[in-house]
């Protein structure tokens, strides 16, 4: 039977159909993980998910309290659900707790399958580290009873380290669950979308700062400006207000991982990976530490989520990191060096302070950023014709001329392994964020460039050559790109392709 999608939930098509799919199967018991990244819509939709009277659900939101606190709110609910008084319900234990919600689900449920959401499942964790022993055992039995009760049991969590781990090695829930659902930030096209903008420089701007997080447009009263020249405004008075809780969000995030307990040490490797320090050598140099020492922290900021592997896709080279929220990038590089600035209502000062940092360092990142996802999420359809393997960088040593070449984007083709020289290459790009157009001199740059790597033995020769800028192109580089089929330029309103 399927579910449809409440109205109110904007996109989430494939997630919304693997949990309705989830809840309403048939007759057999489920578990499932669900995590995500702080306010990515994880809550909002499992909350309307349980509401449905197909799915019949108790959701359940933990919090940071006490166990027997945290045992009779599940009582309390539980009981509301069943409509009998408050307090009617008592439980000692975990183990009591889910074994009578999953017999009453069968109970009350015309086919034996309630759903039952556990939200915020690390903070039980905290206090009752038997749990998933508990739903082990739970689980076990109501497969192996004859007619066993269908129960639907969802496990819902932000601190990704720990939901990440709850399926992995010799943990009591491995090789249980049948869904594993990370919820993931929105498209920059999707933000655009959710967020209501109509002007390509603003979207991207916003996107800059807060990524395609769902959550942060609740945070903010004041829609974003309808022009670019309104950002510093609305970023400084109603965005990076000090009465409102987004100016020490970066803050939260780290203390939501339960592993993160030297934050002043995490908080310096996000500084500097946010400064352009994306090798373990760099940051260390940075920070005092030798390589080795930061392998711990690393792994633990890239099983939290706020960092990722990035490398070069033609060479074996060392690992290269970079952030994955945005907002992080801008609380490090903005936000942290100008807080009393910030805390005194001086916001768009600071902001004007920082017009530099904000171009160098975070729009010509991002933008970079995007033009690779443009490459992999839309190139197929709106320029290549086929859709790309692997989309990263590339450095091009140049012997000749004595020089480093960076290509900004680089697409490989479908089915390439990563890191060889040998790779068929599908397109090379150059990004551009500054404030001047592109000319011809650009163009030439790449046809070197494409000929280079087949000099030095990738095959390129039908690689599309894509330039992306910010301020468009000339009409120089318009018309001598007009006559080529391999040459694509792709400004703001291309790359969100929208008729603005």
């Amino acid at each position: 039977m399927a579910i449809d999608k409440p109205t109110e939930v904007f996109d989430r098509e494939w997630e919304w159909a693997a949990l309705a799919e989830f809840a309403v199967a048939p007759r057999v018991p489920r578990l499932g993980i669900v995590s995500g990244r702080r306010r990515q819509g994880k809550s909002f939709l499992l909350r309307r998910l349980c509401a449905l009277p197909a799915a019949s659900g108790l959701y359940v939101l933990a919090q940071e309290q006490t166990r027997q606190v945290a045992l009779q709110q599940f009582a309390d609910a539980l009981s509301a659900q069943l409509g009998v008084p408050p307090d009617s319900l008592r439980f000692t234990g975990w183990d009591g707790a889910l074994r009578f919600a999953v017999h009453q689900s069968a109970a009350r449920s015309g086919n034996g399958a309630r759903l039952l959401v556990l939200d915020e499942f690390p903070y039980l964790l905290r206090h009752s580290p038997e749990l998933p022993s508990v739903i082990q055992s739970v689980y076990d039995e109501a497969r192996n009873e004859p007619g066993a009760s269908g129960m639907r049991l969802i496990l819902c969590g932000s601190a990704l380290s720990v939901m990440t781990g709850l399926l992995s090695g010799q943990h009591p829930l491995r090789g249980r669950a049948v869904l594993d659902l990370g919820l993931r930030a929105f498209h920059y096209r999707d933000a655009a979308s959710y967020w209501g903008i109509t002007n390509p420089e603003v979207a991207f701007e916003v996107h800059a700062v807060f990524g395609g997080t769902a959550g942060y447009r609740d945070l903010v009263d004041e829609p974003p400006p309808e022009r670019p020249d309104g950002m510093t405004r609305w970023l400084g008075r109603h965005v990076f207000d000090p009465a409102r809780t987004l100016l020490t969000e970066a803050e939260y995030l780290l203390r939501e991982d339960p592993r993160i307990t030297d934050r002043a040490l995490y908080q310096s490797v996000l500084t500097a990976i946010s400064a352009g320090a994306g090798t373990p050598s760099k940051i260390g140099a940075i920070l005092g530490r030798g390589d080795r020492a930061l392998a711990h922290p690393l792994a633990v900021l890239e099983s939290g989520g706020f960092i990722r592997r990035g490398g070069d896709v033609l060479r074996q080279r060392g690992t290269q990191w970079m952030l994955v929220d945005p907002i992080v990038r801008f609380s490090e590089l903005v936000l942290a060096p100008r807080r009393s600035e910030f805390e005194e209502h001086r916001g768009e000062a600071a902001l004007i302070a920082a017009e530099h940092t904000i171009s160098a360092q975070i729009h010509g990142p991002h933008f970079e950023e995007l033009c690779r996802e443009w490459t992999a999420r839309f190139a197929a359809e709106e320029a290549l014709g086929r859709v790309p393997g692997l989309v990263g960088t590339t450095v091009i040593a140049d012997q000749r001329g004595r020089a480093r070449h960076e290509l900004d984007v680089v697409a490989l083709e479908a089915g390439e392994t990563p890191g060889r020289k040998d790779a068929r290459v599908a397109l090379i790009g150059a990004a551009k964020s500054t404030n001047r157009p592109r000319t011809t001199t650009d163009l030439a740059r790449l046809d070197y460039l494409r000929g280079l790597l087949e000099e030095q033995g990738t095959p390129a020769s039908d690689a599309m050559i894509a330039l992306f800028s910010r301020s468009g192109f000339d009409a120089g580089l318009r018309k001598a790109a007009a006559g080529r089929p391999d040459v694509v330029l792709v400004d703001l309103d291309r790359l969100y392709g929208r008729n603005w």
